[in-house]
């Protein structure tokens, strides 16, 4: 299959100030947020990306066009399988707040039996989430071919479990992972399984997606690895 870039939006107003956007219309990048997207629009610019897909919340869109701006070819369409999770009445309250709520404890030790008061629940959460980024990797490798690399611009939550049904992890762990704003993960979903490439990166050289060849049975004993970049002339 293709091989998918998740990235997940800069900071926001709400992440500066401790308050759970959710869905609010509106919430936008903040300075330093802007300055991370951008550097995640600069580490992409390497790669040849043959789409881009975005949640539909500003502050994904916003993030897309960073990368879009260091693109030739792709647009940024907007997925509501990508959105943030519907977290109901705790939307728009501030983590501090949140963390008194009972609920609090079971979000954080067993997500997979939470729906949020008026609300989503997490395990429906994954199950969209993941549905929509193996249909667009699928459409994306009939179109392009296996070597296929694109970008998914979403959410925290939305973007950990996703990677946590790559690594066949249980949704009840999935806050063992942690994806910081703007950062960036790579999964390609192979015939067999999926094979997770990368987890909240913010740094590093990502020209070996420019050649990313389809590949079977996972190395034993772990492989060569990537080709090192290019040396830069001084």
């Amino acid at each position: 299959m293709a091989t998918v870039i998740l990235v997940r939006h800069g900071r926001t107003t709400a992440n500066a100030s401790g308050l759970l956007a959710g869905r609010t219309p509106g919430v936008s990048l903040d300075e330093t947020g802007r300055a991370q997207a951008a550097a995640a629009g600069e580490r992409l610019a390497v790669v040849p990306l043959v789409g881009v897909v975005s949640s539909p919340l500003k502050r994904c869109r916003e993030t897309a066009q960073f990368i879009l701006d260091r693109q030739k070819g792709p647009h940024a369409p907007v997925d509501a399988g990508l959105t943030e999770c519907d977290y109901g009445q705790w939307q728009g309250q501030t983590l501090a707040d949140l963390a008194k709520e009972d609920l609090w404890k079971v979000v954080q030790s067993q997500p997979s039996a939470v729906t949020f008061p008026g609300g989503e629940s997490m395990a429906a959460m994954q199950a969209r989430s993941v549905a929509a980024i193996r249909r667009h990797d699928a459409a994306f490798e009939a179109e392009h071919g296996p070597g296929a690399v694109w970008a998914a611009v979403s959410h925290g939550d939305i973007i950990k479990s996703v990677l946590a049904d790559a690594l066949g992890m249980h949704l009840d762990m999935f806050q063992r992972i942690d994806v910081g704003p703007a950062s960036i993960s790579i999964v390609r979903y192979g015939t067999g399984r999926p094979t997770v490439h990368a987890s909240n990166t913010d740094a590093g050289d990502l020209s070996w997606l420019a050649a990313v060849q389809a590949h079977g049975d996972a190395p034993v004993g772990g492989g060569a690895g990537h080709a090192a970049p290019p040396a830069q002339e001084a």
